[in-house]
């Protein structure tokens, strides 16, 4: 028996060689050590060597691929020799014994035969069959057979197959797009490759291409590596895996090797597509008919539509037309077809470059490919994969394919400037210039391909980009600052306080008190958000955003927006719950999103961080909060979503805080069991991080304290009571929740009246930081100041 233990550090020519050695011997020995039965008088005499049985290997071993860690798929093929059942037992138990993990059957040509003629998975594996050792004849025959009946079962058999791969895709995702892939199953994976030559065994498909096979080889080696560090059958690429694999396929980090599995992936997705859609057409049946008339509808200059595919009219001249590639682009999408293959190739063979700037026509062309929507995204993922997308916009090699680490973000880079430009073309009927929206949607980003600021850096690349396609000085400098400024509308919203005037005023001088770009801008973050995930822009965020962009609009004298309704105002009390000091009073209304709840309260010491913490022992989250107090008496304003899905109860509420407030209500223990009840809210490792900002709000000495920590039960309660402690007044928040972390903005205010200085600052971070780990200091035991 050879040494197995070093296998996972063979190259698998290594691992195929010694492997079909090891089974080749069992097999003999098996041979050798099973006596013949006996055979009656006159009957045939018994046959011996492996005369009649082949052992056989499938899936990965049979393709010659095997993995490190990774199992044997077998059949021991026979003719019907009667000591075939001892001849198995004598090759598998010696696989067993040795600790690998093994898939096998037992078969007559016939009956494999039947098998892969019903079950789809069987099929596929059988393609692949490989003779290890034995009768080579029969094994000859074996693969035939089974080739003979994938082709003739093949309209049942690769409709399951599709239909596997859609679900499989559902469950896992798209390779290109998933930050820890599932190399194997995500879609645009290994068994994408696998696909491919299973299509073209049943003659529906070409065989795959050299750039196909070059990605499939990729992934192969980036499994390969995968299993041999982590020394376990994974086909999952988790982000501790990816610096050392990296590093032992000569990659230079893991976001490299990241975006080299994404381009891979998106290769095999594309040729998968494509593959899928001419299968689908060939297995339609249609009427027969000796000849058979192909319709061509012309849809622009120089393409037509034949079929389901857009192709190049027969008077086309690529060479000497420019425009030819996005005036067949744009036709598509807005035919809703696709390019044929074969016109993508002519087109990338004999296309000369766009004249710069760009004609309009050009430029007419790629607006209308752009205002297509959502039948673009195909359209462009045709020409990014055959380099015209690149060619067009030399800029687009810097994103493309480029991860983002986030856990926003779906899509890489590129894909997700593609799908903003697509949400962009449904808002072009809300402003006065959607070219410049719809350019600015697919540059927004652009930035990322280049170190510093992707806001910054991206303001001249656009530019560059815009001035390029021939767009007038003034309309080069909107698209600057539509890139520049992308997400001053949201991060404003929800960073500061959007009620204060200097927030309102600050906006306005950052457009340059421009009404078109403040549209522009709401309708770009509007297609940034919807194509970044619905976490990235939720109902409650769009709200912000709209009464943010309201407010600006009436402070230029303009038209306020229909529909922005005022956020964090006071609602009419429901419940009044009479205490010591005085009443306690609750509101409750439903606002996009989740619900307000409005507390009125006698002012105390600490009685921000109380009401906080009440409504976390409430199992509500927390989006954004305002104080005011008048005469002794404090009006909070919270903006809540139910964790659970149960809407606040204002008698509960009410009930809660009278008892915080009279201190029979032990906040910070109670949050610490429920935090202890719920080991999802325990808070990452990851060390918070604290930043001041400077406060637009005119004439107080207040300033904003960013705090990013890992999202926990009742993190606002003893962020707040630790600002209490170090006796700063807290008068609004914004609160942010970034997958598992949470961005917490504070207006905080030192009620001496004077600015916080830097020994302060110290102090009140070091207490932050101390609470985002779960240290509670108790507001009724501070000398914090009202209404913090």
């Amino acid at each position: 028996m050879p040494d197995l233990k070093g296998l996972p550090d063979l190259p698998r020519a290594g691992r195929v060689r010694v492997l079909d050695a090891w089974l080749g011997g069992l097999l003999a020995d098996a041979v050798a050590g099973t006596p013949p039965p006996r055979q009656g008088r006159g009957g045939p005499p018994p046959r011996t060597g492996t005369d009649g049985v082949a052992l056989v290997a499938v899936g990965s071993l049979g393709r010659r691929e095997p993995p490190p860690h990774g199992d044997l798929d077998l059949v021991l093929v026979h003719d019907g020799r009667p000591e075939v059942a001892a001849l198995a037992d004598a090759v598998w138990y010696p696989i067993w014994d040795a600790g690998v993990r093994l898939d096998h059957s037992v078969r007559s040509v016939a009956e494999a035969v039947s098998v892969a003629s019903t079950d789809v998975k069987a099929g596929l594996g059988l393609l692949d069959a490989r003779l290890v050792a034995g009768d080579a004849a029969l094994a000859a025959a074996l693969r035939t057979a089974t080739l003979a009946s994938w082709r003739q079962s093949a309209s049942r058999l690769l409709p399951q197959l599709r239909d596997l791969r859609r679900g499989r895709a559902r469950q896992v995702g798209e390779l290109a797009f998933l930050l820890e892939p599932d190399l194997k199953e995500a879609y645009g994976g290994l068994r994408e490759g696998q696909v491919l030559r299973a299509v073209a065994a049943a003659q529906l498909g070409d065989e795959p291409s050299a750039e196909a096979e070059a990605a499939y080889s990729f992934l192969l080696d980036v499994r390969d590596e995968l299993r041999r560090r982590s020394g376990r059958p994974t086909d999952v690429l988790v982000r501790q895996e990816q610096r050392p694999v990296a590093a032992a396929l000569g990659l230079a980090d893991e976001d490299v090797l990241l975006r080299e599995v994404s381009l891979a992936g998106r290769r095999l997705a594309f040729v998968a597509d494509d593959t899928w859609r001419r299968v689908e057409a060939a297995l339609v049946r249609r009427p027969r008919a000796r000849y058979r008339r192909v319709r061509r509808e012309p849809l622009a200059e120089g393409v037509v539509r034949q079929g389901d595919e857009v192709v190049l009219a027969r008077d086309a001249r690529p060479a000497a037309d420019p425009g030819l590639v996005l005036r067949g682009a744009a036709a598509a999408a807005r035919a809703d077809l696709l390019l044929s293959p074969y016109t993508l190739k002519v087109l990338a063979v004999h296309s000369p470059p766009v004249p710069e700037p760009w004609p309009a026509e050009v430029r007419w062309s790629f607006l209308r490919l752009l205002a297509s929507g959502r039948a673009a995204v195909p359209v462009l993922e045709q020409l990014d994969q055959e380099g015209l997308l690149a060619r067009l916009l030399p800029e687009w090699d810097r994103v493309r394919s480029l991860p983002q680490r986030h856990p926003w973000h779906r899509f890489t880079v590129d894909r997700h400037l593609v799908e903003a430009a697509a949400a962009a073309a449904e808002l072009t009927h809300d402003v006065d210039r959607p070219d410049l929206l719809l350019v600015a949607a697919l540059l927004h980003d652009v930035g990322k391909g280049w170190p510093g600021d992707h806001s910054v850096v991206g303001e001249p690349v656009a530019a560059g980009v815009a001035e390029r396609m021939g767009f007038t000085p003034a309309d080069v400098a909107t698209v600057g600052t539509l890139v520049r400024h992308h997400l001053l509308l949201p991060d404003t919203a929800t960073r500061r306080d959007i009620d204060d005037p200097a927030t309102i005023e600050r906006v306005a001088d950052t457009i340059g008190r421009d009404a078109q770009v403040l549209h522009l801008l709401h309708a770009l973050a509007q297609a940034d958000g919807a194509a970044t995930s619905t976490s990235a822009w939720s109902p409650w965020k769009a709200h912000l955003v709209a009464h943010l962009v309201a407010r600006v609009q009436a402070h230029l004298g303009g038209t306020v927006v229909d529909g922005a309704d005022p956020v964090l105002h006071p609602t009419e009390p429901t419940v009044t719950q009479a205490g010591g000091d005085g009443a306690v009073t609750v509101g409750v209304e439903d606002v996009a999103d989740g619900q307000q709840v409005t507390i009125g309260a006698p002012d105390s010491h600490g009685l921000f961080s109380r009401l906080a913490g009440v409504l976390a022992l409430n199992q509500l989250d927390v989006r954004a909060a305002k104080v005011n107090v008048v005469e002794g008496r404090a009006t909070a304003v919270f903006a809540v979503r139910p964790r659970f899905g149960r809407a606040p109860q204002p008698t509960i509420l009410a009930d809660a805080v009278r008892a915080a407030l009279e201190g029979t209500l032990p906040l910070a223990d109670r949050l610490r069991q429920r935090e202890a009840d719920y080991r999802q809210d325990a808070a990452r490792s990851v060390p918070p991080r604290i930043s001041w900002h400077d406060s637009e709000v005119s004439g107080e000495a207040t300033s904003i304290v960013e705090v990013r920590a890992g999202d926990r039960a009742g993190l606002l309660y003893r962020l707040t009571a630790a600002l209490v402690a170090e006796g700063l007044d807290v008068t609004s928040a914004r609160i942010e929740t970034l997958g598992a972390d949470a961005a917490d903005y504070f207006y905080v205010c030192n009620p001496a009246g004077c600015p916080i200085d830097a020994g302060r600052r110290a102090r009140v971070e070091a207490a932050l930081v101390a609470a985002a780990r779960g240290a509670v200091p108790d507001p009724a035991r501070t000398g914090g100041d009202t209404p913090g």
